[in-house]
């Protein structure tokens, strides 16, 4: 399992703006299908919608997850490069 920082939405019903948090994940990189850069982010980054303590360079990375029948996408703080390089780096955290 590899450690990532995901970049999530809590959505709000009463009409304000969504607002947008960071959390630890671990990802099995047994698991990944696709990888690609989340422009959705970026733009809400440049909007200054993003959590204040991101730097403006910041990209981010889109991870397609295999669940059997059908996937799950999470984003997170990287670009897909070092995503791929941190995937590939064989680094377990855990073993199960």
């Amino acid at each position: 399992m590899i450690k990532l920082v995901e970049l999530y939405e809590i959505r709000k019903y009463s009409g304000t703006k969504e607002a947008y948090h960071l959390r630890e994940v671990f990802v099995n990189p047994e698991h990944v299908v696709c990888l690609r850069e989340d422009h959705k982010a970026r733009t809400a980054l440049t909007e200054g919608n993003l959590p204040q303590d991101l730097d403006n360079r910041q990209s981010f990375t889109k991870i397609h997850m295999n669940r059997g029948q059908n996937g799950i996408d999470i984003t997170v703080v990287g670009s897909p490069t070092t995503i791929e390089e941190q995937l590939k780096s064989g680094k377990q955290l855990l073993r199960g």
